[in-house]
């Protein structure tokens, strides 16, 4: 069993006694967000099927919505694989992004429920940066936005920026220096906490949607770079 697969053999109990598809899906997505499944990675069917416990007929159907969410891709004849975005998809996700995060922000004035977690995803940014650990550092990332969506109260949000942060994560590969990257944006997200726990959503959203578009020009570019002749 491959280092990736043996991970989810502690996701068993996510799964509850009536395992679906559903909860399968949550589960890979999960760990796509987590960076365990690097994009074009193939995904062993009887593999996964076994560390979940779960029949392979479940496991196909979680497949089948996973890539409805373009997280995963299907090939005749080779098998399901994690999606190689494009550019296209960078800036579609962060046109999303733009839309969603800034709203949830914007009108805030005074410190929103949950704002706790949002700086304890910063204060683990910070921890996993001093330990060099660049894929920890990027879950922390992808956490921190995770938070600024639940500012809206919306569960339909919750679950659109699940499946956006998890293209995210396919996104962040592109990057040769992750540290060069992420770090710098670590910091703001800490500012945005401030301005947040100050009660000062327009600064707020005004601070993020600068941040946005910087990491948009940067993945962008990094893309042109990687795939010049896309």
């Amino acid at each position: 069993m491959s280092a990736e697969t043996s991970g989810l053999i502690a996701d068993r109990a996510l799964l509850g006694r009536t395992s679906t598809a559903e909860r399968v899906a949550d589960v890979l997505r999960t760990r796509i967000s987590e960076g365990f499944f690097p994009p074009g990675t193939r995904l062993a069917e009887d593999a996964i099927a076994g560390a979940l416990a779960v029949s392979r007929n479940t496991l196909r159907e979680a497949f089948r919505l996973l890539t409805h969410e373009r997280l995963l891709t299907h090939e005749l004849n080779r098998g399901v694989f994690v999606r190689v975005l494009t550019t296209d998809d960078v800036i579609d996700i962060y046109r999303v992004r733009k839309l969603v995060e800034c709203a949830a922000v914007r009108d805030l004035t005074e410190p929103p429920p949950g704002l706790e977690t949002l700086l304890a995803a910063v204060s683990d940014g910070s921890a996993a940066a001093e330990r060099a650990d660049w894929r920890g550092l990027g879950t922390a990332n992808i956490r921190f936005h995770q938070v600024i969506a639940s500012f809206t109260g919306s569960p339909r949000v919750d679950e659109l920026m699940r499946g956006i942060l998890a293209e995210l994560r396919l996104v962040f590969y592109v990057m040769q220096d992750p540290r060069w990257f992420h770090e710098p944006y670590l910091v703001r997200n800490g500012e945005i906490g401030e301005l947040l726990r100050a009660g000062d959503g327009a600064s707020a959203a005004a601070m993020l949607a600068t941040y946005l578009d910087d990491a948009e020009h940067q993945l962008v570019g990094a893309y042109a770079n990687h795939n010049p002749a896309e």
